[in-house]
């Protein structure tokens, strides 16, 4: 272990960095990608459109969630972030989450 990684380095609080608008930004297109899947997924007659929104939410979701772990690693956002992005609701989570730290901690808005 060096000496700058004490253990209470790892357990320190999270403050946003380099990372943080891309994390933001990231989620709101994947958010978009998401609602777009949705409508034409549930419009009839759009298959190809729903294979595309599909291919793009897929890669996009990858995307986010490691970008996501990224920022946790880099103590950028909080772990609860990375687990409101990971639930079922996906990008959904993720820009709720974002809302309610940007509420909570002053130093996120942006």
């Amino acid at each position: 272990m060096h000496a700058s990684q004490r253990p209470a380095d790892i357990l320190r609080r999270p403050a946003p960095g380099t990372l943080w608008p891309w994390v933001k930004a990231v989620s709101y297109v994947e958010l978009v990608l998401f609602a777009g899947l949705l409508f034409v997924w549930l419009s009839p007659g759009l298959d190809r459109a729903t294979f595309y929104f599909g291919l793009g939410h897929g890669i996009g979701f990858i995307v986010l969630a490691l970008l996501m772990w990224a920022a946790v690693i880099r103590h950028e956002v909080p772990y609860t972030l990375l687990a409101a992005t990971l639930t079922p609701a996906g990008p959904v989570g993720a820009v709720i989450g974002i809302a309610w730290l940007e509420r909570r901690r002053p130093e996120y808005r942006t």
